[in-house]
């Protein structure tokens, strides 16, 4: 039977699904209001674009390889640097993992109550066990309490990822719409006041104003949010008539992804005056979006004049519905996400790479003893950062940095190695945007030193403003976990090297006996 291709509007959808995240939009709006806006253009020409075609090209000449970016990096490089760039890319998802555990109690606050109260919480009244310190520990006995289903094989509940997937979408459009009949009905007022030029210009957090480098490091929550299209490159040869609708899905699905991002960000403007709705010292990153969700409900109420009761009893009803859609895309995604990158690595590698029984798959699929191990990595790193002495508001900060700045270091492997892919040899390279070498040098290098200087802008702007831990905690994931991927190739080599150097040996000594 022949397989089905993809359609221009499927793969479209499918880039959209991958990439676009309705969370990064109130997170943005937040950080710098309407002046986020160009920073998503400039990170869409100088990273999605290009990035989206180098996958797919990528993807289209290995299209018969299994491993995925390891097999492309590998084949192009070496096998020392693709283990070292999939293995962070690999723990990118555990820092993943160390945010989301932490920040999952947020949407369980606002279910529970219609708004997030997590920073008032405390065990048995006991200051000590308090506010990120009671987070954290709530985390551990979380994410164990995953990783044990996980390892016994139970990923049913992975399916609730579609349920959340799709009601976000719907959120998506109730925003979009909502958005549009509160201007209707306010005669075109917005609720924070958009004055052209200067408003893309000028955040409207103080803490940004008059600091270029804050500004710059914002790119990289930019980057971020166009992450996940790494996975449009094995969807080359899956789509009809390649060479001409998968350019033109990746340009349209670009298009649709900047405008939906840009557009959507300028909405929330529509409806939430920045000043008496984020100014409140106790909103953070990982409850910014309820807040604005709530306060969507409550401007909608208010726009067709309902009184005060009733646009509060909306913006908790609404706070509710949200934070439900969250919880279960959330524990979708970690279901999933707990064992399907760290079993992906370890398929791809040599057993003998890991150490002790790390690498050993059960006969159910599960890499027990490595989810174990990663549990208790994740565990130490939530304590660490959750008992480290700060405000919620700091504690959602450096964990949303850690995520930001682990993702997008990964990508910078891929870039970094495509203008050497490009000079490979013997490859079917019926698929093909960039046509030149040249071409492929000038892109490769763009995308990585935008990566670059989007990643150093953004580690070192805390330590410049005196706040040394956010620096820190951003840079030690990509170094301590590059680091490690060094030492465990390094120490495979060298057990290989023995290896050989034994089995040497024992011919010659047979080759003796021979004689």
């Amino acid at each position: 039977m022949k397989e089905k291709k993809l359609g221009l509007m499927s793969l479209i959808l499918m880039i959209f699904t991958s990439v676009y995240g309705f969370n990064n939009i109130p997170r943005s709006y937040y950080l710098m209001g309407y002046a986020a806006i160009p920073w998503f253009v400039i990170a869409g020409i100088l990273f999605f674009v290009p990035f989206a075609f180098m996958v797919a090209e990528f993807g289209s000449a290995f299209r018969e390889e299994t491993g995925g970016m390891y097999s492309w990096m590998c084949k192009s490089v070496g096998p020392k640097y693709a283990f070292v760039g999939t293995f962070m890319w690999y723990t990118s998802y555990v820092l993943w993992m160390v945010n989301v555990s932490s920040g999952i109690w947020v949407p369980v606050s606002n279910v529970i109550f219609g708004e997030d109260c997590t920073s008032q919480w405390s065990f048995f009244g006991i200051e000590f066990l308090s506010g990120s310190r009671l987070l954290g520990l709530m985390a551990v006995v979380f994410f164990i309490f995953i990783t044990y289903f996980d390892s016994k094989g139970i990923d049913k509940i992975s399916k609730v990822t579609s349920i959340g997937g799709t009601a976000v979408l719907v959120i998506n459009i109730m925003v979009f719409v909502g958005s549009i009949v509160m201007i209707i009905a306010r005669h075109g007022r917005l609720e924070q006041p958009f004055a052209g030029m200067e408003s893309l210009q000028v955040p409207l957090n103080v803490a940004y104003q008059g600091s270029p480098i804050m500004i710059l490091s914002f790119i990289v929550y930019a980057l971020f949010a166009y992450g996940g299209i790494e996975a449009v490159g094995g969807l080359v040869d899956k789509t009809e008539n390649p060479k001409k609708n998968f350019p033109k899905g990746i340009v349209i699905a670009a298009m649709v992804i900047v405008v939906g991002y840009a557009s959507l960000i300028m909405l929330v403007g529509s409806f939430t005056n920045y000043k008496e709705i984020l100014g409140a010292g106790d909103i953070t990153l990982g409850n910014v979006s309820y807040v604005i969700m709530s306060n969507f409900a409550a401007a909608f109420g208010k726009a067709f004049g309902a009184s005060e009761a009733t646009q509060i009893a909306l913006a908790h009803g609404f706070a509710r519905v949200y934070a439900l859609i969250m919880l279960l895309a959330l524990l979708g995604a970690m279901f999933t996400l707990v064992y399907s990158p760290l079993k992906q690595l370890i398929d791809g590698t040599d057993k003998r790479l890991w150490p002790g029984k790390m690498g050993e798959i059960e006969e159910d699929g599960m890499p027990k003893n490595a989810m174990w191990i990663q549990c208790a990595i994740v565990c130490v790193m939530v304590l660490l950062v959750s008992f480290g002495g700060d405000t919620m508001q700091q504690f959602f900060l450096i964990l949303t940095a850690m995520v930001n700045v682990g993702m997008t270091v990964p990508y910078m492997f891929i870039s970094f190695a495509f203008p050497k892919f490009k000079k490979l040899q013997g490859l079917d390279r019926s698929f093909e945007v960039y046509k030149t070498q040249t071409s492929a040098n000038i892109w490769g290098y763009v995308v990585t030193l935008t990566l670059l200087f989007a990643n150093v802008f953004a580690i070192i702007q805390p330590a410049l403003d005196g706040d040394f831990k956010t620096t820190f905690w951003s840079l030690s994931g990509p170094v301590i976990f590059g680091f490690a991927a060094w030492v465990i190739y390094t120490r495979y080599e060298k057990k290989i090297n023995s290896e050989k150097v034994s089995s040497e040996e024992e011919n010659a000594v047979e080759q003796k006996k021979i004689g």
